[in-house]
């Protein structure tokens, strides 16, 4: 996918996320808004995986462990949830682990727990 096509995807996702959170504002448990956010671009008419698992890969291609993304829209962006007060620099560390260790460039971090909602976009270049 084109750098300008990942860029008009993330920002579809944006507005999904914030539509999302406007509805059901904060304080519901992460699977509430993971959902809401995959039925939401499914009804678009994007590819949306769920809890998919991940291979992670040491530096020689060797398979050394499984990371399960919340949602992967189009197979292009790796999306990591959270419903808490605020993001962390463990929540940031987490992405940025889960796209090194992985073959994917382009992840989303987004916080629904916060009265606004919280988004990072992470890009890993491989």
């Amino acid at each position: 996918m084109k750098e300008e096509e990942i860029n008009q995807l993330a920002d579809t996702i944006r507005e999904s996320a914030f539509a999302a959170h406007k509805y059901f504002k904060n304080g519901f448990l992460e699977k509430v808004y993971e959902n809401s956010l995959r039925n939401r671009l499914r009804k678009m008419g994007l590819n949306v995986e769920q809890q998919v698992a991940i291979p992670v890969l040491d530096e020689d291609g060797s398979v050394v462990g499984d990371y399960v993304a919340d949602l992967i829209v189009e197979g292009s962006i790796l999306i990591e949830l959270k419903a808490v007060k605020t993001i962390s620099d463990e929540h940031i560390a987490q992405v940025l682990a889960y796209l090194r260790g992985t073959e994917m460039d382009h992840g989303l971090l987004i916080n629904f727990g916060a009265s606004k909602l919280q988004i990072r976009k992470f890009i890993h270049q491989s």
